[in-house]
C-alpha cells in the first residue's frame, strides 16, 4: 500500500502529527508512507523513519503562504505523484479550502481530509468537518478514526540520536542544572518582548541555574537583545545547534522558557518542564496536552489568533502577560518539580 501525507508546515505542525503518523503506521506497518513537506522537512523524515519511508519536496502552490510558488514546477510535480499511484492522499494541511484541490490532483486512488462546514465535502466516507477550537493532537486523530484507523495515544516523540547526545555533551552542561531560554519565533508577532525575556532569565539565574539562550541564526538580533537587557551571564548557543542538539539540550534541562514555537513542542515530546508564552497564537490548538509539565500562559484578545506577521494594534497579546506572571510560574515548577509529573 502507497499512502501519501501532504503536511507542507513548519517542525511543531508536524510534531503535532506525529500521533496520526504512528497511528497510520501501526495499522498499516508494511504500508509505504510518503511525506509531502517543506524541503527542511527531509531532516524530519529521516529522524522518524519508524513511520515514514519517503520524502517528496513540496514546491508550494498558489494561495498558501507556507512557501513561494514557482507555477512552472507544478505539473512536473503533479506528474511525479500520479507516477507513484498512491492509494491513499491524506490532507493534513488545514481546512481544504486549497488543499482539498491541491491532494485531488496527486492522482491517489482515494483521498481523505478535512472540509469546513459551508463548503464542497469530497468524500463524505474519508472526510471530515473541520474545527476551529479542536486540538492539533485531536484532530487528525479524528480523522484516522473516520478511516477506522485506532489512535495509539496522544504522546508526542522526538528520537535523539548518537551524534544529538554527543553534541549535548560538547557543551559542558551539567543535567538539570540549567534552563533553556529560546526568545525567538519565526513571526514577530508571536514573539514576547526580549527585556521581559530577560527579566525572567536573571530570575532564573538567582535561584543558581545556569541559562542557556538558543535560537536559530536568524534569530540572533533577538537573542541579542535579550543579553543586553541581562544583569546576570548567560551562555549563548544562538545559531550554534543542530535541530538534535537543541532537542538534547531541552530534554535534559530543569526547564523551558519559551514562545509557543516549535520547540514548546519539543519539550512536549520529551516531558521536559516548559512554560510559554503564548502571544498570537491560539492555546487551544496548540497548548501541550499535558497541563501539569507544561505551563501555557497567555492574555485574551479579541484578534486571537493573529493573522499578521506584525501586530498592528501594540502587541496587547503579548504584553498582557506579565514579568511577574512568568517568573511565578518558572519559580512554582523549579521549586516543585513533583507538581510537573502528570
Amino acid at each position: 500500500m502507497r499512502i501519501a501525507v501532504l503536511r507542507a508546515l513548519q517542525l511543531g505542525d508536524l510534531l503535532c502529527a506525529v500521533p496520526a503518523l504512528r497511528a497510520l503506521h501501526a495499522e498499516y506497518p508494511a504500508a509505504r508512507i510518503t511525506l509531502i513537506g517543506l524541503p527542511w522537512a527531509h531532516a524530519f523524515v529521516e529522524r522518524f523513519r519508524r513511520y515514514l519511508c519517503d520524502f517528496v519536496e513540496f514546491p508550494g502552490y498558489p494561495g498558501l503562504a507556507e512557501r513561494a510558488c514557482d507555477p512552472a514546477r507544478l505539473p512536473g510535480f503533479f506528474a511525479e505523484m500520479k507516477e507513484r499511484r498512491f492509494d491513499l492522499a491524506i490532507q493534513l494541511h488545514g481546512s481544504g479550502e486549497i488543499t482539498n484541490p491541491l491532494v485531488a490532483r496527486l492522482g491517489a486512488r482515494h483521498s481523505a481530509g478535512f472540509y469546513r462546514r459551508g463548503h464542497f465535502c469530497p468524500d463524505a466516507e474519508r472526510f471530515v468537518e473541520w474545527r476551529d477550537d479542536e486540538h492539533e493532537v485531536a484532530r487528525y486523530l479524528r480523522l484516522l478514526s473516520r478511516l477506522g484507523i485506532a489512535a495509539r495515544g496522544t504522546a508526542l516523540e522526538f528520537p535523539l540520536q548518537d551524534e544529538d547526545w554527543q553534541a549535548w555533551a560538547s557543551f559542558g552542561l551539567e543535567r538539570d542544572g540549567y534552563v533553556v531560554v529560546h526568545p525567538g519565533s519565526q513571526l514577530p508577532s508571536r514573539r514576547w518582548p526580549p527585556e521581559r525575556f530577560a527579566a525572567v532569565a536573571d530570575a532564573l539565574a538567582d535561584e543558581g541555574l545556569q541559562v542557556v539562550l538558543t535560537g536559530t541564526q536568524g534569530e540572533r538580533a533577538v537573542t541579542a537583545a535579550v543579553l543586553r537587557a541581562m544583569r546576570r551571564p548567560a551562555l549563548d548557543l544562538t545559531g550554534l545547534t543542530s535541530l538534535g542538539a537543541l532537542a538534547a539540550l531541552i530534554g535534559r534541562a530543569r526547564l523551558l522558557v519559551a514562545n509557543d514555537t516549535g520547540v514548546s513542542h519539543i519539550a512536549a515530546a520529551l516531558k521536559a518542564p516548559s512554560v510559554i508564552v503564548a502571544s498570537g497564537s491560539d492555546p487551544r490548538r496548540w497548548a501541550p496536552l499535558d497541563r501539569a509539565r507544561h505551563r501555557v500562559l497567555s492574555h485574551p484578545t479579541p484578534c486571537r489568533p493573529c493573522a499578521h506577521a506584525v501586530c498592528p494594534i501594540g502587541h496587547p497579546c503579548a504584553l498582557g502577560v506579565s514579568v511577574e506572571r512568568v517568573i511565578d510560574e518558572v519559580r512554582s515548577v523549579i521549586r516543585n518539580p513533583s507538581e510537573c509529573v502528570a
